[in-house]
Parts: C-alpha cells; sequence; structure tokens
C-alpha cells in the first residue's frame, strides 16, 4: 500500500476536478435561495463522516446550491426507510442493508460508494491464539443479532474447512470491544478494522482481525450513499451537485485530515479525535478506487455480492440488484489521480 502522504498526494490530483464539477452547477443567487436537506447518518460521527463534515464547514454544499443537516437518527436502523419514504434526503447505509430493503420494497438506490472494501470481520484477542475461522471451533463468538452477520461467520468458517455449528454463537448487541476485552466471548463477528481495532488497543488489548472478504464473502461496498427512486427521477441535478460536494470534501479530508477530524470535533466536541484520527489514516486506503476515483460503483460488484447474498438466503433470487445503485449521477472528474493501491 502506498504511504499515507503519497495517498494525499493522489488524491490531491483530483480536488480541482471535483471543485470544477460542483462549480458547474447552478450556484444561488443568496443563502435564502439554498435548498434545504438533510443526510441521515448511519452511526454517531465519526471518521468515515469526515468528508461531509468538511465539506459542510467549507461552503461546498453551499456552493452546490443546498442547505445540508448531517444527523444521527435516534435509530439509525430505519435510514433507509426514511430515505425510502422521503423524509431525509439522503442517508448513509451499507450494501448489504440496501439489497435487503429493496427486497421489501423499499425504493432507495445508492449513488456513491463512500468506502469501496468492507470495513468487517472477526476480532480476537492476540492473546488467544486465534488467527484463522477454524480456530474458532469450539469457542464463543460474539456478534450484534445481524442475520448478515451471522451469514458472513457461516461462508468464513466453510472457507476454512470448519462450520459455524462447530462454535457457540451469542448476541452481545453492539457492546462488542467489552465483550471480548472482558472474555465474554473468545471472539466478536462485526467489527470494524478502522474502529474496534482502535478501541480495545488504546484499552491495552492488541486484538488481530479477520476480514471477511479474505475468507470467502465477495468484495462489496461497505458504506454507500442512498437516497429514492422518485428523488432520482425529478432532481438528478441536485443530486449530482451534492456528490460533487461530497465528493471535494472527502478528497480534502485525505489531504487534511487533521482539518477533517477538527471540523466533526467543531461540530460534535465529544468526538474522541485521537480514536478518528488513527481511523482516517486507515480509511485513506478505501475511499478511493484503485484508479484513484471517489464514489464509483460498479455492476460487477453488485452482481458478485448479490449472488453471494442469494447463495445465502438472504435476499431473493429473482431480486433485481443493479436496480438498487445508480453510477451515472456522479460528476465527471476532468482528471483521473494515479492508482492507489487498496487495502
Amino acid at each position: 500500500m502506498p504511504s499515507l502522504s503519497r495517498r494525499r498526494l493522489l488524491a490531491g490530483a483530483t480536488t480541482m476536478a471535483a471543485a470544477s464539477a460542483i462549480g458547474a452547477q447552478v450556484r444561488p443567487a443568496s443563502a435564502q435561495d439554498l435548498q434545504k436537506i438533510s443526510i441521515a447518518l448511519d452511526w454517531y460521527p465519526n471518521a468515515n463522516h469526515a468528508g461531509l463534515f468538511l465539506a459542510q464547514e467549507r461552503g461546498y454544499f453551499a456552493a452546490a446550491g443546498v442547505q445540508v443537516e448531517l444527523y444521527t437518527p435516534s435509530d439509525p436502523t430505519v435510514v433507509l426507510q426514511t430515505v425510502g419514504a422521503g423524509r431525509d434526503d439522503f442517508g448513509i447505509s451499507y450494501q448489504t442493508d440496501v439489497l435487503l430493503a429493496r427486497a421489501q420494497a423499499v425504493p432507495v438506490v445508492s449513488v456513491a460508494a463512500l468506502v469501496q472494501h468492507p470495513l468487517m470481520g472477526v476480532m480476537a484477542l492476540e492473546s488467544s491464539g486465534i488467527a484463522r475461522p477454524a480456530d474458532l471451533v469450539g469457542k464463543t463468538v460474539g456478534y450484534p443479532g445481524i442475520p448478515s452477520q451471522q451469514a458472513f461467520l457461516t461462508t468464513m468458517m466453510a472457507s476454512d474447512g470448519a462450520a459455524i455449528d462447530d462454535l457457540d454463537l451469542i448476541n452481545v448487541d453492539f457492546n462488542l470491544v467489552p465483550a471480548v476485552i472482558s472474555g465474554q466471548t473468545d471472539a466478536v463477528m462485526g467489527a470494524y478494522w478502522t474502529h474496534e481495532t482502535i478501541l480495545a488497543e488504546q484499552e491495552g488489548y492488541p486484538v488481530t482481525m479477520m476480514r471477511v472478504e479474505d475468507w470467502g464473502v465477495p468484495d462489496y461496498y461497505e458504506l454507500v450513499l442512498v437516497t429514492n427512486e422518485a428523488k432520482i427521477a425529478a432532481e438528478p441535478d441536485t443530486i449530482g451537485a451534492v456528490l460533487g460536494a461530497i465528493e471535494h470534501g472527502y478528497l480534502d479530508a485525505l489531504n487534511e485530515p487533521d482539518a477533517a477530524i477538527a471540523a466533526m470535533k467543531r461540530a460534535y466536541p465529544e468526538l474522541d479525535d485521537e480514536v478518528e484520527r488513527l481511523g482516517i489514516g486507515l480509511l485513506s486506503g478505501v475511499w478511493l478506487d484503485p484508479q484513484g476515483r471517489y464514489g464509483v460503483q460498479s455492476p460487477a460488484r453488485w452482481t458478485d455480492y448479490a449472488a453471494w447474498m442469494k447463495a445465502s438466503a438472504l435476499i431473493p433470487a429473482d431480486l433485481d440488484e443493479l436496480a438498487a445503485f445508480d453510477a451515472t449521477l456522479l460528476p465527471e472528474p476532468e482528471t483521473t489521480a494515479s492508482p492507489v493501491a487498496g487495502p
């Protein structure tokens, strides 16, 4: 993987292109002309959202003609429902959940990939000696009770010649770090290698991480920005302008991570800036695709991942996964950064 400083330089090559894309949109005559929109976050503000807060603070949304409210719903699990119903204009969610929602006829569509690769996996204490899925045989594994994560674990175990029935799976809700460092569980499924690993190691517990894509789960987009079908039909220019502003914010965050953390900290003073600073250092390798582009999505990634979900009985076999995303609304950059290695 290129050094962080190199990735910053590569990202900077596209910053002017993103700015140009924003400038190409119609600018408001005054602040009163700004269109008010909401973006519902998937969780409390963290490094994954850094580009959004930087875009807001630096006026990129205003330059795109919109006044944005960034907020965390009291129940983040309803983001896709509120976006699908039009109560929120945009939301941050997950490729998995978008496909699950569309299987329930929720008309949400992913319009940009915020994180190009999975962040999830199985975390265990380094002292446990657990280094691969087969090491979980006879062990207790905690997870948040989410069916798709159980499917991840099933695939991971099978890829290493074992079975999920060979371990004891218990629901620990989202108390993943406490469960593993207290010894309640031997490992936890659903931890992010950009967040929970940092929290555990700050507590003095070195950990190992088995990433889902290394053990049989197809590569997928962890975080995506969604809107609904009606908004795409009615306001494609507004969506394109918002996406340009977001891209500009994330490219700035790659070049100026400290500024991005500071912008988040000003909006949320309770933020643990050291955790999020480390998080950005890890995320900088998965915000861009190998060609140095931000937000892009491919039909193959959606098709391959949907095939796995269908085989895992998570979604019906006849679901049209290609209707779940729209890659046409991203502004076309004038130039492309040099290729960036993946995680």
